[in-house]
């Protein structure tokens, strides 16, 4: 556990040990647990296990403060305790600490013992569970529980024929089933925990504070006599083991195995259940197993696929990764959160030999595992799904790899309690949950990899769109001819006077989020009528911005610079501005990149920049003083850290500083914008234009600060105009000084001061692509799917695309074109009359077409769009295409 990102059990805090307590404690009858330690703790803990189980779950708190901290907590836990039972009248409380307890050593056992000796009366059992929140994981607070819980009972040792059966996390659902099997054999069991009931209940109308279910200490005190024990755990340690604790103890022969999850670890349970009780397997689980066998073999074709990232607790990883490899699932990212250093020596050669047949040569076992260094693996391994919680949906969504939500917890899905992966009925439900998913990615991504392979070199296909290689019909796209960075500037409207009422600039609003409080600032997302930066209509994915670009351009011929401003810091977000430039930089490579930044960032992403194209970067920086800068800013964040005062803008002041000199010392051209703050910043300017010339800033934009009403500064006294117009003359004599900037909005279109970002905004360009009217010819015999080359076409199914809809509107039958391979390309009677077929339409829809006829057809200014997709879906990517790079009237596809 290493930082908020990285607990692989549950969200992160020092709650991770108390949290397996509850959970284990919840699983016998009549019990709650009181927490040691702040009230926040409880909460956290109450939320997190509701958020999965979807139960009321109760748990109360000594509440204990900083003073109680400090000087012991003791008198809070003895009235919690009092107030505990007067409201609940518990059979079983289980006192766990948390980490302010354990600052000083609480001693828990020792309380406990003084409040049964000084409340006689209270028929309760106390049971403490030293739980460091500092010092352990989820999974070795839910031991340690169960271990306490059976050390602190009255045992009978007297011998009985019962079976004690101790099990490892699992859902509800799971422990139903594990119950089903022991009744199956007929074993009279005693089973910790039993959550089948407490934490996945049946409606009532009447809620119970206590649980009804579960285990109770009447029947835990005959473990002490019971004929053995099985233990479903691989990892528990031996000082945390209830079944080590009984046969130490009381001579209790303890099987130690596996969670019943998969063939092997399913037939080695039946197997023990099978010895304990001198009873053969139900014919039932025969046929479980002959069913489980039949659905791996159906699905082993795409299982030989998958490459699986599986996460989680220690057991829950070993059984599955066990699952994963007796099915063909190759794990190629294997990780937990706890010490756990026998994991790999477990699974190393068993992992490398399927490898080896699935000719896979690398892959990774972690313990104390965070989740970056899980998303760094999966990306380098190319896994193609997870196995876990819902804690690995960060990943999911970041890199696209689909999640089996399978362990604890799952926050952002429901039936989280109701999932079953144990026995062979569970087994193969997990299964094919996995299988499914990897058939899933297959089959949404077997087109773009077949293209990759067979068109190799051409532009990536986006199956969504159905991106091909474009040319404009009126106007052949123009060669790159490397532009160099002075050049750039003669057109960059920003940085030329010259160039302000002649070239058009585009501002990207992808970055949202910032890592500084300036005291004028307040970002708005959603004002159309306010120009000022930090103001956006809408914030834009990637993807979003790249088509936008694509739009604008083939609407505006002096577009020559794209620019991302915001609406926080380009750097804060520079995984977006990462993606959003290359997606451009690949259909234009001919486009100037100009970024702004308050540059906390800058020495860290400085060279990926210059690697990216960018040639003009804008530095606001506002003193070259702490102790002024500090007067501008409420706090800096910086790499996870939370910074005030002159220590945070120190930082900030050294990163801009280096931050400029390297890219000016490279041959950026950088700007520094400077907003002028009346008895702030005024005096100290003058100071501020010397040290970036000396560093190798090319301008400078002495600006006037917006009032906004909400921020720190909304009653400042502004700068008038002749201030700052004489404050730029006087600067002049150190740096050039722009004098034209208009405060452009995060999503400015257009020439300065003609901004047209509510014309170009997503719902007019959403607006006007459904006011469009398209027709096109579709090559295909079924009338399903695009399937006919077209020179054998002999009719065609003409569409129209209107509102976002492609309609039918009917079928033209011609002669075919091509009549063998000797002729096809020469028959220009017959192309001349299938030319008049579909000399009406904007495009045509094929599988294939000859070089011949695909020229013909661009003389006639029709499109062509080759796919094989089903017919309604081509029409509307074909429209889609279109509407989007639009600059003369049709785009031709080949």
């Amino acid at each position: 556990m290493k930082d908020s990102y990285v607990n692989l059990t549950i969200n992160p805090c020092k709650m991770c040990m108390p949290m397996g307590v509850v959970s284990a404690v919840y699983g016998i009858k009549g019990a709650m647990t009181i927490l040691h330690g702040s009230q926040g703790c409880s909460t956290y803990i109450r939320r997190h296990m509701a958020t999965h189980y979807n139960e009321p779950i109760d748990i109360a708190s000594s509440s204990l403060t900083e003073e109680g901290t400090v000087y012991g907590g003791e008198r809070n836990l003895i009235s919690g305790l009092e107030n505990l039972i007067k409201l609940y009248n518990p059979e079983v409380i289980a006192i766990a600490t948390t980490c302010l307890a354990e600052t000083i050593g609480e001693d828990v056992a020792r309380i406990s013992k003084l409040f049964k000796e000084t409340h006689e009366d209270f028929k309760v059992k106390l049971i403490p569970i030293p739980s460091p929140g500092y010092g352990g994981t989820q999974y070795d607070g839910f031991c340690k529980a169960l271990r306490s819980i059976v050390e602190n009972v009255e045992m009978n040792d007297s011998s009985n024929n019962k079976i004690n059966v101790v099990c490892s996390q699992i859902s509800p659902a799971d422990t139903r089933e594990l119950k089903e099997i022991l009744e199956s054999f007929g074993i009279d069991y005693i089973l910790i925990p039993d959550i089948s009931e407490n934490l996945d209940g049946t409606h009532s109308s009447n809620y119970k504070k206590l649980p009804s279910g579960g285990t109770s200490l009447e029947e835990i005190k005959y473990m002490a006599g019971a004929k053995a024990t099985i233990e479903l755990s691989t990892f528990v340690k031996d000082e945390y083991s209830v079944g080590e604790y009984l046969q130490d103890t009381y001579n209790v022969k303890n099987y130690r195995i596996n969670i019943p999850r998969g063939l092997r670890d399913t037939d080695k349970f039946l197997d023990v259940l099978s010895l304990v009780s001198k009873r053969p397997i139900p014919d039932k689980y025969k046929l479980q197993r002959g069913r489980y066998l039949d659905a791996m073999i159906d699905s082993h074709k795409y299982n030989s696929e998958g490459r699986a990232v599986i996460f989680g607790e220690p057991d829950f990883v070993y059984s599955t990764v066990r699952l994963a490899l007796e099915n063909g699932v190759m794990p190629v990212v294997i990780a937990v959160g706890e010490k756990c250093p026998s994991l790999e020596a477990l699974l190393k050669e068993e992992v490398s030999e399927l490898g080896k047949q699935l000719f896979v040569d690398n892959f990774k076992i972690m313990d104390e595992a965070d989740f970056k260094d899980i998303e760094n693996y999966a990306v380098e391994f190319k896994a193609n799904v997870m196995i876990g919680s819902s804690d690995g949906r960060r990943i999911e969504e970041k890199r696209g790899i689909p999640l089996v939500r399978v362990s604890f917890p799952i926050h952002d899905r429901v039936g989280g309690q109701r999932i079953l992966s144990i026995g062979y009925e569970g087994s193969l439900n997990l299964g094919d949950k996995i299988a499914n998913v990897v058939l899933q990615t297959k089959e949404s991504t077997f087109r773009e990899t077949l293209y990759r392979e067979l068109y190799k070199g051409e532009k990536k296909m986006d199956l969504k769109k159905i991106e091909a290689k474009t040319v404009e019909i009126s106007i052949e796209k123009p060669k790159h001819v490397e532009i160099s960075i002075e050049e750039k500037t003669k057109t960059h409207p920003c940085f030329s006077c010259d160039s302000a009422h002649k070239y058009a600039r585009m501002h990207l609003p992808i970055a949202p989020k910032c890592n500084v409080s300036c005291n004028y600032c307040l970002r708005k997302f959603d004002c159309v009528n306010e120009s000022r930066p930090g103001v956006t209509t809408d914030v834009l994915s990637p993807e979003e911005a790249f088509e936008k670009y694509k739009y604008v351009k083939g609407k505006m011929d002096n577009l020559k610079v794209v620019g991302i401003a915001g609406p926080g810091d380009a750097l804060a977000n520079f995984d977006e501005v990462r993606k959003t430039l290359k997606l451009i930089k690949e259909y234009d490579n001919d486009v100037t990149f100009c970024l702004s930044t308050n540059g906390l960032m800058l020495p860290f992403y400085a060279q990926e920049l210059i690697d990216l194209g960018v040639s003009h970067v804008t530095v606001t920086m506002n003193a070259i003083d702490p102790k002024i800068t500090a007067k501008v800013y409420k706090y800096i964040d910086y790499l996870g850290v939370t910074y005030t005062g002159e220590e945070g803008t120190q930082i900030l002041l050294n990163n801009q500083l280096s931050g400029i000199k390297y890219l000016a010392d490279r041959g950026i051209m950088v700007k520094v914008n400077i907003v002028m703050l009346k008895g702030i910043n005024d005096h100290h300017i003058e100071a501020v234009t010397k040290k970036v010339k000396e560093l190798g800033a090319g301008i400078t934009n002495i600006m006037q600060m917006i009032p906004v009403k909400g921020s720190v500064f909304q009653d400042m006294p502004l700068t008038s105009n002749k201030e700052i117009m004489s404050l730029r003359k006087k600067c002049e004599e150190n740096i050039k000084q722009m004098y034209h900037c208009k405060q452009c909005r995060a999503d400015a279109i257009g020439l300065l001061g003609d901004d047209q970002s509510a014309k170009y905004s997503n719902e007019a360009i959403k607006e006007e692509k459904n006011n469009t009217q398209l027709k096109f010819a579709v090559a295909t015999k079924s009338g399903m799917v695009v399937d006919q080359h077209f020179g054998h076409v002999s009719e065609f199914y003409i569409y129209e695309y209107k509102d976002g809809v492609a309609m039918f509107l009917e079928k033209r039958d011609i002669e075919k074109y091509c009549n063998g391979k000797d002729v096809c390309e020469e028959e220009e009677d017959k192309f001349n009359r299938i030319s008049k077929t579909v000399e009406d339409c904007t495009g045509v829809i094929c599988l294939r077409i000859g070089g011949e006829p695909s020229k013909k057809l661009k003389e006639l200014g029709v499109g062509i769009f080759m796919t094989c997709e089903r017919v309604e879906v081509a029409v509307v990517a074909a429209a889609e295409e279109i509407l989007s790079g639009i600059k003369n009237k049709r785009i031709l596809t080949v």
